[in-house]
């Protein structure tokens, strides 16, 4: 992956705020949240570009058919080139649709959220010589396996802790992480204390000369030395060559849920609303699976910063709405007071019901598990349409979009799902959901 230089060149006038309640209103904003928002993301990122697909599904009952499952008589039809701008195609009340932007498309192994939050991260690490990474995560973690394969290309390495025991056969993130990082498995009473379990081991890593930093340590400078149009390769060579300097250990967090996880998604946002795809005026219902909810926030942000009328529902998949609430508040001040954002006023001190919109998923369980009746969903949704869905993850978002997508048929919303990525994941469930798997038939 090559790390690119990308400028925004976004005006923001206004502000405003749009949620599943209503609108908030208008905020009036200062010029210097303009210059605020150059700095955020006129910068070095890890994806070349922003660019990603954008598919639409189009939804109709089989006539007679009285299929049983998790959509009944509902097939979905995949238009991979669908039409945009201000004279976009009516809305069809008998058969409703909604777009899917395709984020598990952006590379083979390090796609969907996963990238989007590395996006803003990996250049940090090699602008600061970093030259280890530490981070944690369950067995077949996808966020372990991006961090160990956007480390290894940039040369720097990756220590892998992840949750439990080592499975009898590497499938999956499990394989790509053992691949590409150093994994070590580790007991489940101590992984319960993730904080002093990723410091006890960044500190063994760094050894007696070395450093350890957390993401926050590594963002003091942020706006500094950031706007470089190519990667210094005598910078990742002195990475490389750790023998030369004690090591740099920086600690990443579980899920990557760190406030430098939010500027991918709020470049994702200023992609999206370019006039030649959704705009800037027009309604968009924004739906997106939340593991830890960094995501789903980085989007409210983006939206609510960029000043489009665009509302952020996120499913939630572990924790209660609550816990994921005290995330956001705790999120949006870091980002804040990192970013510069509470120099001004402007809509993020005037919201009280947050930039997400929390719901929980359609039929409840302990996270990880899969019921009866999702792969078979899963499976007709790949061979309708050839997009694959996990049913941990994306299918709880793709349900939503169907769902909201009937509500909104006559509406002027435009109902889209961001595709997390995650399906490698499948091969974990197969090992531990054997019956599920073996009773799939067409």
């Amino acid at each position: 992956m090559k790390l690119q230089r990308w400028s925004c060149k976004t005006a923001i006038t206004s502000m405003k705020c749009s949620y599943h309640s209503g609108s908030q209103g208008l905020s009036e904003v200062k010029l210097s949240s303009e210059k605020l928002m150059s700095n955020l993301l006129n910068r070095k990122w890890m994806l070349q570009l922003p660019n990603t697909e954008i598919h639409q599904i189009r939804l109709s009952l089989a006539q007679g058919l009285h299929r049983e499952g998790l959509f009944g008589d509902m097939s979905f039809l995949n238009d991979s080139h669908p039409f945009f701008g201000d004279h976009m195609m009516k809305k069809d009340s008998r058969h409703p649709s909604f777009y899917i932007v395709r984020d598990d498309l952006l590379h083979p192994l390090v796609n969907g959220n996963k990238a989007r939050k590395l996006d803003g991260l990996i250049p940090l690490l090699v602008n600061h010589s970093v030259t280890d990474v530490v981070t944690c995560g369950g067995c077949q973690s996808a966020h372990a396996a991006a961090v160990a394969v956007s480390c290894a290309e940039i040369g720097l390495k990756s220590h892998l802790l992840l949750r439990g025991e080592q499975p009898e056969v590497l499938t999956g993130y499990n394989l790509i992480s053992s691949v590409y990082g150093k994994v070590t498995y580790v007991p489940r009473h101590l992984y319960a204390h993730r904080e002093s379990m990723l410091k006890i081991h960044a500190d063994l890593v760094a050894g007696n000369n070395g450093q350890v930093l957390w993401c926050n340590d590594i963002l003091e400078t942020i706006f500094t030395s950031q706007t470089y149009s190519s990667l210094d390769m005598r910078t990742m060579d002195a990475c490389k060559n750790v023998e030369n300097h004690s090591k740099r250990v920086l600690i990443v967090n579980e899920g990557a849920g760190d406030v430098v996880a939010l500027l991918g998604a709020i470049r994702l946002v200023e992609y999206l609303c370019q006039s030649h795809l959704f705009g800037k005026k027009r309604r968009v219902k924004l739906i997106v699976d939340a593991g830890t909810g960094t995501t789903a926030i980085g989007l409210g942000l983006g939206a609510l910063c960029l000043g489009v009328p665009w509302e952020v529902t996120a499913v939630v998949l572990v924790d209660t709405i609550d816990a994921f609430k005290q995330r956001e508040k705790c999120l949006v001040s870091n980002f804040r007071t990192r970013f510069g954002f509470n120099l001004i006023d402007h809509c993020l001190n005037e919201v009280n019901t947050g930039v997400v919109h929390w719901v929980e998923r359609n039929r409840k369980r302990k996270f990880g598990n899969v019921l009866e009746g999702e792969m078979e969903a899963c499976q007709q949704i790949a061979q309708q349409t050839g997009i694959l869905v996990d049913p941990v993850y994306t299918l709880a978002a793709w349900e939503m979009a169907a769902h909201m997508s009937k509500e909104e048929r006559e509406g002027d919303a435009d109902i889209v799902m961001l595709h997390t990525g995650g399906t490698l994941g499948m091969f974990g469930l197969a090992q531990r959901y054997k019956t599920y798997f073996h009773s799939l038939k067409d």
